[in-house]
């Protein structure tokens, strides 16, 4: 497959090419030549008005639901959509059927997504079956191929596990993710508790019960020194720990949604079920600290939190819904709406999630392995959730006004083009 980028804007921070308009030739999945104009026969040409290229991104937090949930979602239409959105990388969680508690479960993962376009990695969980009291296979599954270890969208809840987890991953240099949300507190919530949640008189989830879960870990990190990841921070509060903690010194890193900055707990006014999520969105205070954490480069990386679910899932009352959004395609776009830096926003994409987790970061140099990100971060468009390529199609998005389209990727030696 020879490739010809014609006339593409590079953005790529750690690359001496970062910022030049240039052509890119491609042959047989090895970038060749980054010249300002090349010339070359029997190549597929892709050219497009403000075309902009980087490192292909990655995202590290999304359920595949394969095996055991493949109503939601697979392993093929997971990496379509991650594709469509603009990833070449993906986390994918263990809360499947099995749990991805053991090797075995890893290896299926692997075997499965050989040979796609898209890398898929696995999240070990940290205890088995995600139960919570128990610690899994760690060291087993990291042989096989995990990269991090979570109990996914079950936040680890007992202290001396999570402290046990911390100080045994020490050992196989490995990252414990973690679901910012102590369930004893407000075990009923349905949506954050304020003055929205008294309007629609649903039961409140308060920002405390992430605050403290923050807190509560940043303690064990102190104490262990071992890595530890938050994902989708939603408070101001929880940021502000967060920071805190690593001017300090400690190891911890953390990564937002891009529905938390760009919905609030007042876009639930209609109880669109699709907004129901876990974090629940915020207030309008916290949506802002968010984007200002995002544009300042506070923030480390993005997690899409792409959890699809049925439509039985989500076509019923409010209270009976489950957790969780369709993400990977509008993640771009949704950030880059209220995103105020496109550098730093590519980094948080791409440098940022590979430093965290231990992989190697791929060059935008002649002779690398091309593993590249084709878009337009100016067209603004309204999303339409019949372009959805999951099964799934719980979106709050459609509808909504985005900004920046993916064009496509191009990775192990494969071309995926949006449609």
């Amino acid at each position: 497959m020879n490739v010809l980028i014609k006339q593409a804007r590079i953005v790529a921070p750690h690359s001496g090419h970062h910022g030049r308009l240039a052509d890119i030739f491609i042959e047989n999945g090895i970038i060749r030549e980054i010249s300002d104009t090349i010339t070359v026969e029997n190549a597929e040409i892709i050219a497009a008005e403000n075309l902009h290229v980087s490192t292909g991104w990655m995202d590290v937090f999304a359920d595949f639901a394969d095996p055991g949930f493949e109503q939601n979602e697979t392993i093929f239409t997971g990496a379509a959509s991650a594709a469509a959105g603009g990833f070449t990388d993906v986390m994918v969680i263990p809360n499947t059927n099995p749990v991805v508690s053991a090797k075995a479960q890893v290896e299926y993962i692997l075997k499965k997504s050989a040979g796609l376009a898209v890398n898929i990695y696995p999240i070990g969980a940290v205890t088995q079956n995600t139960q919570g009291s128990q610690l899994a296979e760690m060291y087993d599954m990291q042989h096989s191929g995990c990269i991090a270890f979570s109990d996914g969208i079950h936040a680890l809840q007992d202290p001396g596990i999570i402290l046990k987890a911390l100080q045994y991953v020490t050992a196989i240099d490995k990252t414990i993710i973690q679901l910012p949300c102590h369930s004893s507190i407000g075990h009923n919530g349905l949506m954050n508790e304020g003055i929205m949640s008294t309007r629609l008189g649903l039961p409140g989830l308060p920002a405390v019960a992430e605050e403290l879960m923050i807190h509560q870990c940043i303690q064990f990190v102190q104490y262990s020194g071992s890595k530890l990841h938050f994902t989708g921070v939603s408070t101001q509060n929880g940021i502000h720990q967060i920071l805190h903690a690593k001017k300090t010194g400690l190891p911890v890193s953390f990564s937002v949604t891009p529905y938390h900055g760009y919905f609030c707990d007042e876009d639930l006014k209609d109880y669109d079920t699709n907004l129901k999520l876990n974090p629940p969105l915020r207030t309008l205070t916290d949506k802002e600290a968010v984007q200002k954490a995002l544009s300042d480069g506070m923030v480390d990386c993005i997690a899409s939190h792409h959890i699809p679910l049925h439509k039985d899932y989500k076509d019923c009352e409010f209270e009976y819904a489950k957790n969780g959004m369709n993400g990977l395609q509008t993640a771009f776009g949704a950030i880059n709406n209220f995103h105020q830096n496109l550098e730093i926003l590519i980094r948080q994409l791409t440098i940022a999630p590979r430093t965290i987790f231990g992989l190697d970061m791929p060059l935008l140099e002649p002779g690398a392995k091309a593993c590249l990100t084709l878009f337009n971060p100016a067209l603004e468009y309204y999303f339409e959730k019949g372009a959805l390529l999951s099964k799934s199609s719980n979106t709050a998005f459609d509808g909504k006004k985005l900004k920046g389209k993916v064009l496509g990727i191009l990775n192990n030696q494969q071309m995926v083009l949006a449609k």
